[in-house]
């Protein structure tokens, strides 16, 4: 480790020394040239319009004597053109061979009164050079610098820099090795220090002998060393207290901390699991159903309680409460209902057995009950008897019908067939169903209708849910008042509604409303037909 971070801290410091040191003689060198050309410009300038001036001015000599004078004084390129761009004379070249200078961009420039000036090679010399003109009466004249002094004075300076680079380099070497030992040491210790805390030696801390960053992260790691030390120890007093409460208790218990791993468990959950739990494990190897395990997710994240049922293991039923605890901690309790859930399976099979069984007898007393009414007799006291047995055997098929639905939906033996269909298409075909019966209790059945929307549903039993609660309210509402059928939006979803004026319900029975056989007016109940069943069906 040490070998690595002193390695890596003296790659880091030469990559910054280089790639300084690259960018500054590259700037450098750019710089110089720049600034060279800059000030070569402006003289070659002057020196133009002085060479304009002495042109205009000198009338006595020849126009090419004038040149070579000016040429040797500047040490320049000296030529003149005419308005045509034809050359008058040249320093360097015989003025009738060379071509015509007339789009040439400085001469361009010139003729139009300005001055002019460019950076380009010779076709005549083929050798770069820096022109300047300025305009004359009848053309103008110019000035050309070779560039090559300039780059020559600009490669010494850049062979200057790189030997002064590279003594500055190898003492930036020395300086940052030094650095990087200094630091690799001091990162040691911090190393060190980690290691032993790791290892569970919360008492060791780092030697801090400056005052710079590193040493400010050592103080804020003694003092994080500190405090974890106190908060193990308070932790692990209260581990103790909650392991005897947990111990204490015959129900299965295990807490998870906030990262849903195994912090306790008592010896009642010990005992229920075939391999004993370890701890400090991610529950979902100790616990893997997705219910329970969601639940306790839930409650970690909220902080409020749930209750599930978990199959914990194979064949056996459990109510799971998930509390949360401390430090974002939960406590799961395990109740086994597998017993209760036995009792109540049995409960559901012989209700149905039983409806099952009445079902035959109870058909056949209403069709000789209705066969012998159908038979033309006098005795009225014989219709009655006969009447009041109809009556009761078809409440009592209704009845054995009803406990039928309930058994098969409470133990999931009831199959749906879902499929696509539109809510307006129910709540009209209810319409249709039921508008019947509305008329003859005096009322009217009528719809209301949201924006349409197409729905997953079981059309049977749908039917079904709308013959039960129409029912109730063709029995309970006053006669000649509306009912009200319809569907509203909620969101994402559809909420189908039935609504009538009816007397209402007492607030005080609405929690046992859906309960089997629960009745809030009895007699009227039972004098309207009902089993007590409706609601629980829904």
């Amino acid at each position: 480790m040490k070998s690595s971070v002193f390695l890596k801290l003296l790659g880091a410091f030469l990559a910054v020394i280089l790639a300084g040191t690259f960018v500054l003689n590259v700037e450098i060198g750019r710089e110089w040239e720049k600034s060279l050309t800059s000030q070569l410009e402006k003289s070659l300038q002057q020196q133009t319009r002085l060479f304009a001036y002495s042109v205009e001015n000198d009338t006595t000599h020849p126009l090419q004597d004038v040149v070579k004078r000016v040429s040797e004084a500047t040490g320049a390129r000296a030529t003149i053109i005419d308005r045509d761009g034809r050359v008058l004379a040249d320093s360097e070249a015989d003025p009738e061979i060379m071509e015509n200078h007339a789009q040439r961009s400085e001469f361009v420039a010139a003729l139009n009164g300005a001055e002019g000036e460019a950076s380009r090679t010779s076709k005549t010399l083929g050798i770069d050079f820096l022109y300047t003109a300025a305009p004359i009466k009848n053309g103008a004249v110019r000035l050309a610098y070779p560039l090559a002094a300039i780059k020559e004075s600009s490669a010494r300076i850049q062979r200057s820099l790189i030997r002064g680079s590279l003594l500055a380099l190898v003492i930036a070497v020395v300086l940052a090795a030094a650095a990087a030992v200094l630091i690799s040491r001091r990162l040691q210790r911090i190393v060190s220090f980690a290691e032993r805390v790791a290892a569970g030696n919360l008492s060791a801390r780092i030697e801090v002998d400056s005052a710079d960053e590193i040493a400010r992260v050592a103080m804020a790691l003694n003092t994080t060393a500190e405090r974890l030390e106190q908060s193990f120890t308070e932790l692990e007093s209260s581990r103790q207290q909650l392991e005897a409460v947990l111990n204490s208790m015959q129900a299965p218990v295990i807490a998870v901390n906030r990262e849903e791993r195994v912090d306790w468990v008592n010896g009642a959950m010990n005992r229920l699991m075939p391999n004993r739990v370890r701890l400090h494990a991610a529950l979902l190897e100790t616990i893997r159903e997705p219910d329970l395990l969601l639940a306790v997710h839930e409650t970690i994240q909220t902080r409020q309680i749930h209750t599930t049922r978990a199959h914990v293991l194979p064949g056996r039923t459990y109510e799971a409460t998930v509390a949360p605890m401390f430090a974002g901690s939960a406590v799961v309790l395990l109740h086994d209902l597998t017993e209760v859930e036995r009792v109540e399976k049995t409960r559901r099979g012989f209700i149905a057995n039983v409806s099952h069984e009445l079902r035959t007898p109870l058909t056949s007393i209403q069709g000789y009950a209705e066969t012998l009414l159908d038979l033309s007799t006098s005795d009225n006291a014989t219709r009655e008897f006969l009447e009041i047995i109809r009556k009761n055997a078809a409440r009592m098929s209704r009845l054995t019908e009803d406990l039928l639905t309930l058994a098969r939906v409470e133990s999931g033996e009831q199959r749906f067939r879902m499929q696509e269909i539109a809510a307006s298409q129910l709540i009209r075909e209810a319409q249709q169903y039921f508008a019947e019966m509305a008329h003859l209790q005096g009322s009217e059945l009528s719809i209301e209708l949201s924006e349409d929307a197409t729905v997953k549903a079981d059309p049977e039993a749908v039917h079904q849910v709308f013959s039960n609660l129409i029912s109730n309210a063709v029995k309970y509402c006053p006669p000649g008042t509306p009912i009200v059928i319809g569907t509203r939006q909620r969101d994402n979803d559809v909420e189908f509604f039935v609504r009538d004026t009816g007397p209402g319900i007492a607030s005080e029975h609405l929690p046992r409303l859906f309960q089997r056989f629960y009745r809030v007016d009895k007699a009227r109940s039972r004098e309207s037909g009902g089993t007590g069943l409706g609601l629980a069906i829904v």
